[in-house]
């Protein structure tokens, strides 16, 4: 779903005639495929003194994904991938030798590479200089990403609560950020907590014997997040309103799972979620609430059925089913629970003429950080994906200019496909992260709007 307007300057004699005038080009970004390499070139892994030791643990586990890691940023490579490891790092002046060794590196970073920072987060009890120091890497982190070119891009791994470097959420947040599933996925500092992981994880089906739920599953990003947690080997429960129903069916078919004709704002909506689950599969283990309307109008034009009508499916319908699933978890009729809800930049940013939707979706961030740690308490985590422009049906209709706009207005300069959210929301309903609980990750190219 690429636009033409990215297709054009990458092939052919529009490339030349763009690259002669000058033009903004935007890259073909890489996206997973089965069976290609996590980077597309050998990994160079820096660090201050303080956080040698880090460093050298990280760079083992690299070895371990039989990546090619360097640790001498003076080699003559064509870099995959740069990781910047500042865990230990205890004053702004220390920082300086790692942080100037990347830009060099960055000269030789290969189209579609990756930069990602390791570091520690914020916390009350740090000094000023520290603190200086932690917030430093925030900036630097999302400074750099702007720099970058080629469809490459930048991320953070930040580790809450004392957590190692070897936790198995850290490994599995700095994998996802390295490979092609985190293609839209630019300028975004994601904590990890310590949290008990159950076996080693299986990178390439790691929800295997895992049973999902999608909501709004019958077409656009809904079917895309539904095929990718099918892909990664869940059973996937397809939710959709009656009167979508032939797509419902249609993507249920496709990902070999079921069909559950549902209307979200259902006051027993949760329960026959469970119900259909357990009854059908046995078990229940991800949550995704996909289900979302739009009913844009400027607040001053705004009626009562336009308002009520988004805060009714976006976030009232969640929290409903959340208090639900939450009941059940606590009886234990599902353990380890992972809701993973949509959100999106504009309840982030805000955005004219959706005062609703920014509403429900800022809504969504806030309920998920509260739910988190509710479900923690049974093994679970409750996390939400930012979406910002994606290259849907809906968005299609959007007036050209205004789209053209919108696309441009990322690190990335383009807008996203459906499998860029997917690939997040597998990411996060994957065992490996269940470090990662309560946030809002953005998949959005890094928008240059809000953070």
């Amino acid at each position: 779903m690429t636009d033409a307007y990215t297709r054009a300057v990458n092939t052919g004699l529009t490339k030349t005639l763009a690259k002669k005038l000058g033009l903004p080009r935007p890259a073909l970004l890489r996206r997973y495929k089965p069976g290609a390499p996590l980077t597309v070139g050998p990994v160079l892994v820096v660090s201050d003194d303080a956080s040698k030791a880090d460093a050298d643990t990280l760079a083992r586990t690299l070895l371990g994904w039989d990546l090619d890691v360097r640790r001498d940023a003076a080699d003559d490579a064509r870099w995959g991938a740069v990781v910047l490891v500042l865990t230990e790092t205890a004053r702004p002046e220390d920082a300086s030798g790692a942080v100037l060794a990347v830009g060099p590196a960055l000269k030789r970073l290969a189209p579609s590479g990756r930069v990602v920072t390791v570091s520690r987060a914020l916390t009350p009890a740090d000094g000023p200089e520290l603190a200086a120091v932690r917030s430093g890497v925030d900036g630097f982190l999302r400074s750099v990403a702007k720099e970058l070119r080629a469809g490459a891009t930048g991320n953070g791994v930040v580790l809450t609560d004392g957590v190692g470097v070897d936790h198995l959420s850290v490994q599995a947040t700095l994998r996802f950020f390295l490979s092609a599933k985190s293609a839209y996925v630019d300028g975004q500092m994601l904590p990890v907590g310590p949290a008990d992981v159950a076996g080693e994880p299986d990178w390439e089906r790691p929800l295997a014997g895992k049973v999902a739920v999608v909501t709004g599953a019958a077409r656009g990003i809904g079917a895309a997040i539904a095929k990718t947690l099918a892909r990664d080997g869940a059973t996937v429960v397809c939710v959709d309103v009656p009167a979508a129903g032939d797509g419902l069916a249609r993507t249920a078919n496709q990902v070999r799972g079921t069909a559950l004709q549902l209307d979200v704002t259902a006051a027993d909506a949760g329960t026959r979620i469970i119900e259909h689950a357990r009854q059908r599969h046995g078990r229940l283990d991800i949550v995704v609430h996909n289900a979302g309307i739009t009913r844009d109008k400027l607040l001053a034009n705004m009626d009562a059925a336009r308002w009520d009508s988004v805060v009714a499916v976006n976030v009232a319908s969640q929290l409903r089913i959340n208090a639900q699933l939450l009941e059940a978890a606590e009886r234990g009729d599902v353990a380890g629970l992972r809701i993973v809800s949509l959100a999106s930049t504009s309840g982030i940013a805000g955005n004219r003429g959706q005062t609703n939707y920014a509403f429900t979706k800022a809504g969504v961030v806030g309920h998920t950080a509260a739910t988190g740690p509710l479900l923690a308490a049974t093994g679970g985590t409750a996390n939400a994906v930012a979406p910002g422009f994606i290259e849907t049906d809906m968005t299609k209709h959007i007036p050209f200019a205004t789209r053209q706009v919108a696309r441009r207005l990322s690190s990335l300069l383009q807008g996203g496909e459906p499998v860029d959210v997917a690939e997040a929301i597998a990411f996060l309903a994957s065992p490996a992260a269940v470090g990662v609980n309560g946030q809002t990750l953005r998949v959005c190219g890094q928008n240059m709007v809000g953070r």
